[in-house]
């Protein structure tokens, strides 16, 4: 899973984030190198494995990718089949990609994508995975059981697949548990508890044993009970996201616009993965570890938007090219000692199931290249053959406001005559997702008598939330940065929407912007009963909120460069709701507009 959502993780984790890089930053040199820099010696509680497992020497000499065979909407209900698989196979072997890493150890994945591999005699290695779930947030001492018993049903699955002797050979190491660590894990795993997960599969198979986290994880501080148990590091790095200018300069606006500034990003974005890549290195060297392999096991970069316009000016297939060109530089140093064991790319294929987090695919969801890996096999049908150089690159410029919208309501839902609704936005979900579905009610109208919308929350531990907004460019289309709308003659207006509801507390509702300096901006406001005409006695409720009061709360707010014109969501950090409220009331909404 990628960090890369403002909309994804609630303030107080990029918070920590923030907190932890600094700390390093100002304690660390960047070191580099396969041996990186020695500090202090090994704590004195730190016994780590006195025979670590060498992984094969075909881990190191494959190419690598990141694999999953889903290609619908919804993962839980789809069934993959062996001729699905065989074919993606297939095309991973024809560019030499011959070592995949999978996530869990199930019948339904793991054993499937196995069993063909074995089964049609294919030169494919895998790193297995075991996924284990958190029951962190769990008050229900029967669903903590549960969970229990289900992650000892994996790790148990995970040990007989690398043990059979059918596929013991195509499985060259096991990794359990994915991002558990990390501060802002949507699956927290206590270090000791996920040591357990680690020995108990570990002392069952013959094979290297790992965990996947993102390279933060093993920095701030190194997880001893973890490293005493493994056999190498499995980090994940993504500078696509910068988090504004936390990590690296990605806008890189001391060169011209255009093509340069385009190469420079992607030089500058290289420069970072090493910088992250070092930071493990040297946290493994002072605990004595330098002889533990490093494999990055997550990077990769965003092929388009799909989750315009936050990556507008860097997410596209001419950029995810030059980035992989540029990580295949890294991967040649590790061969020869002087970087990481292996790199995994992510991803092989895109996965719609994921939503606003898809898009990784060297090869989208119909099986068809991108331009990263066009030329990598001539039997190739490509995603889109327009793109034949790298003058289409993504690169950071100044957002140039469109015509003003000068009609006296900017409407996104209603039926009322007279409105007309806006057709060009798109209505999506956090990570946290929330269904929107519209209805109407015969016994139960809307207040203007046609369909309304009903969102139900399905949250995680920090909420849930909804919002609008535009499509993304298409991949050869100019500016870089991402469609919005000039409502600067809507200063003095309102917000407005019906809704009825019970959902108990408050709720939020928000707008976002880029700036002038093309960064975004977002300004969330709390509402309960009572605030700007909301009720949630479950009758319908005129809420009307003056932009004033949004531009209040974030002065960095612009209107003539609306990006996401409404917003509805739950942050319980910002609410004051238990992190495991999990609310799923349904809330109605009708009648959303601007209005001058």
């Amino acid at each position: 899973m990628k960090f890369n959502s403002i909309f994804r993780l609630p303030q107080n984790a990029l918070v920590a984030v923030r907190t932890s890089v600094f700390a390093i930053l100002t304690s660390v040199l960047v070191a580099c190198g396969g041996g990186g820099v020695t500090s202090t010696a090994p704590s004195p509680e730190a016994v780590f494995i006195k025979s670590p497992r060498a992984l094969d020497p075909e881990y190191f000499a494959r190419k690598a990718v990141a694999y999953s065979p889903f290609r619908s909407a919804d993962r839980d209900s789809e069934t993959p089949t062996a001729p699905m698989v065989k074919q993606d196979m297939d095309l991973l072997i024809q560019g030499n990609f011959r070592l995949i890493r999978l996530f869990d150890s199930s019948d339904k994945v793991a054993k499937l994508v196995l069993d063909v591999i074995v089964d049609n005699n294919l030169d494919m290695k895998v790193q297995l995975g075991a996924y284990v779930n958190s029951f962190k947030y769990e008050v229900n001492p029967y669903k903590v059981a549960a969970i229990k018993a289900a992650n000892d049903a994996e790790l148990a699955r995970a040990a007989a697949l690398a043990n059979d002797a059918k596929y013991q050979r195509t499985i060259l190491a096991v990794s359990v548990g994915n991002e558990t660590l990390v501060n802002w894990s949507t699956v927290p795993i206590d270090p000791k508890d996920l040591a357990k997960y680690i020995s108990t599969v570990r002392g069952s198979i013959t094979q290297a044993v790992t965990t996947d986290d993102n390279f933060l994880a093993f920095t701030n501080p190194a997880p001893t009970p973890v490293l005493n148990v493994i056999d190498f590091a499995a980090i994940h790095i993504y500078t696509q996201f910068p988090d504004g200018d936390l990590y690296w300069d990605w806008k890189q606006t001391s060169v011209p616009a255009g093509p340069a500034r385009a190469k420079a990003m992607m030089d500058a974005s290289m420069v970072e993965l090493r910088r992250q890549y070092a930071l493990v290195r040297l946290a493994l060297d002072s605990m004595g570890l330098h002889a533990m392999p490093i494999a990055i096991t997550e990077t990769g970069w965003k092929a388009f938007d799909s989750e315009a316009p936050k990556q507008a000016q860097r997410a596209h297939p001419v950029n995810q090219k030059m980035f992989y060109e540029r990580l295949e530089t890294l991967r040649a140093e590790g061969r020869v000692g002087a970087g990481p064991a292996n790199i995994f790319y992510f991803e092989a294929f895109d996965e719609p199931w994921k939503g606003g987090d898809d898009a990784w695919g060297l090869f989208d969801v119909n099986r068809k290249a991108r331009y990263v890996v066009q030329n990598l096999s001539p039997s190739y049908v490509k995603a889109n053959p327009l793109i034949v150089d790298d003058t289409y690159a993504r690169y950071f410029e100044l957002p140039v406001p469109v015509a003003q919208v000068t009609s006296s309501s900017y409407t996104l839902l209603a039926s009322a005559p007279g409105l007309t609704e806006i057709t060009t936005l798109r209505i999506d979900a956090f990570d946290s997702p929330a269904t929107a579905n519209r209805s109407f009610s015969s016994t139960d109208p809307s207040p203007d008598g046609g369909q309304f919308m009903v969102i139900t929350p399905v949250p995680k531990s920090f909420g849930w939330g909804q919002l609008w907004q535009p499509e993304a460019r298409t991949e050869t289309e100019v500016p870089s940065y991402g469609r919005n709308e000039n409502l600067e003659l809507f200063a003095s207006g309102h917000v407005n929407f019906y809704v009825k509801t019970t959902y108990p507390g408050k709720i939020e509702i928000g707008i976002s912007s880029l700036t002038a300096s093309g960064d975004s901006a977002e300004a969330v406001l709390q509402i309960g009963s009572g605030d700007f005409g909301y009720q949630r006695d479950g009758n319908w409720n005129l809420v009307s909120i003056p932009l004033s009061k949004f531009v209040e709360k974030n002065s960095k707010l612009d209107l003539r460069f609306i990006v996401s014109p409404f917003i509805i969501s739950d942050v319980y950090s910002r609410t004051g709701k238990s992190a495991s409220a999990g609310h799923t009331d349904p809330v109605r909404v009708d009648g959303i507009r601007w209005s001058r």
